[in-house]
C-alpha cells in the first residue's frame, strides 16, 4: 500500500492530537511537514513528536514539501482560506476540524471546491468511534431495536462545539438519510462572541426521507445525564425503533432496551473519555482516510459530504427559528446565503441564567 504525504497546520493540544494520529499510521502515512504560527509552540511539539521538518508559513510548506495530504487544525474562521490553498497546491485529500465553517456559505464553498477539485476530505467527528457509538451502529444495524423511527440527540455544549457532532451522528444513526424539512428554535446572544460561535439554546425538530424524524438540544437547557464536572462529554445519543430504543454517551457507556435484552433495560460502563480514548479515535479515523484514498468504494463515514449536510440541517433549524416558520431543505442558493450568525447577534437577547 502507498504511503501517503502529509502536511499539517496546527501545533495545538488538538493538533497534536491529529498528528498522532498520522504518526501512528505510519505504515500508511508519512508526516513530510508540520506548521504553526506560533514558532515555540511548534518547536517543541515537533522535538516531542520527532518530526524534523517545520514551518511558520502554510503555503510556502505546500509548495516545498508537496503532500497528498493536507490536514489543518485551525479556529474555523480560517477553514475556507486553508481549504483554497489546499486546492491551489493539488491535494488528493483533506483532514480538518469542526465545525466545517462559519457560515453556510463558506460550508457550500468548501464542499464544491472537493467536488472540483476530486479532493477526497474528512471532518473530525471522531466520535464516531467511540466504543459506545460503534456498539450503538452495531445494534441499529442488526435490526435489534427494528425500524428506526426517532434519533435524538443532546448537547450540554452549544451548537458549533458540539452540536456540529451530533446532527452527524444523527444522520448516521439514521441510516445516512436526506432532511427534507426543519423546525427550530433558537435563544441567547452571549455564545455568538466564542471562537466557535452558536446561540446559548438550540432546540429542533428534523424529517428525513426515509421516514426519521431526528431531534436535538444543544446547549445549556440541554438534558444532564452527567455531574458538572462532566459537561464537555455531557453528551447524549439515543436511538428509537419499532421494537427498543439504545443510546450511547461521549464518555463511553451505552444501553439498551431491545429484543436481545429480553424486555429488560441493560447500561454498559464503557471506555472513559481521556487522553487514551481520544488518541484511539484519532488512530482509526485517519487509518479509515488512508482506506479512501486508496479505495474510491471505502468512503469515509466522516467525509466532508455528509458533514455540509449536518450543517446545513443546523442552519435551516436557526433560519426557522429566526423566520418563524418550517424550513424546506435542500436549502435554495448557498452560494449566496446570508449570514445567519450575524442575524442571531442582531435579532437575539441576552438572556438571564436558569432559576437553581
Amino acid at each position: 500500500m502507498k504511503r501517503h504525504r502529509v502536511a499539517q497546520v496546527g501545533a495545538g493540544p488538538r493538533g497534536t492530537v491529529h498528528l498522532r494520529g498520522f504518526l501512528a499510521n505510519a505504515d500508511r502515512f508519512e508526516v513530510v511537514g508540520l506548521c504553526d504560527l506560533d514558532a515555540e509552540k511548534l518547536a517543541a511539539v515537533a522535538a516531542d513528536c520527532d518530526v524534523k521538518a517545520t514551518w511558520t508559513d502554510a503555503a510556502a510548506m505546500l509548495a516545498e514539501t508537496e503532500p497528498d495530504v493536507f490536514c489543518f487544525v485551525t479556529p474555523p474562521a480560517v477553514r475556507i482560506e486553508l481549504a483554497r490553498l489546499g486546492a491551489k497546491y493539488g491535494v488528493k485529500g483533506m483532514a480538518f476540524e469542526k465545525p466545517m465553517a462559519t457560515s453556510l456559505q463558506e460550508a457550500w464553498a468548501i464542499t464544491e471546491l472537493c467536488r472540483r477539485n476530486g479532493i477526497k476530505a474528512v471532518v473530525s467527528h471522531q466520535q464516531k468511534y467511540l466504543t459506545s457509538m460503534q456498539k450503538l451502529k452495531a445494534v441499529v444495524d442488526g435490526g435489534e431495536i427494528g425500524r428506526v423511527q426517532v434519533v435524538r440527540a443532546t448537547c450540554r455544549a452549544w451548537l458549533s462545539q458540539l452540536g456540529t457532532h451530533f446532527m452527524d451522528y444523527a444522520l448516521w444513526a439514521a441510516g445516512a438519510p436526506r432532511a427534507k424539512w426543519a423546525v427550530g428554535h433558537v435563544h441567547g446572544r452571549k455564545l455568538l462572541a466564542d471562537s466557535h460561535p452558536s446561540p446559548d439554546f438550540l432546540l429542533g425538530e428534523v424529517l428525513c426521507d426515509n421516514g426519521v424524524r431526528i431531534y436535538i438540544e444543544c446547549g445549556y437547557l440541554s438534558p444532564q445525564h452527567m455531574p458538572n464536572d462532566h459537561f464537555w462529554t455531557d453528551n447524549r445519543l439515543t436511538v428509537h425503533g419499532t421494537h427498543g430504543s439504545v443510546w450511547a454517551d461521549t464518555d463511553g457507556r451505552w444501553g439498551a432496551f431491545s429484543r436481545a435484552t429480553g424486555g429488560e433495560a441493560v447500561c454498559v460502563e464503557g471506555d472513559p473519555w481521556g487522553v487514551q480514548e481520544r488518541s484511539r479515535l484519532q488512530v482509526e479515523y485517519v487509518r479509515e482516510l488512508a482506506d479512501w484514498l486508496d479505495d474510491d468504494a471505502k468512503v469515509h463515514p466522516c467525509n466532508v459530504e455528509i458533514a455540509y449536510h449536518g450543517y446545513e440541517i443546523l442552519e435551516g433549524l436557526c433560519l426557522s427559528a429566526l423566520n418563524h416558520t418550517r424550513v424546506d431543505l435542500p436549502l435554495p442558493d448557498p452560494e449566496h446565503s446570508g449570514d445567519v450568525l450575524d442575524r442571531m447577534r442582531n435579532e437575539l437577547r441576552d438572556v438571564p441564567d436558569p432559576p437553581a
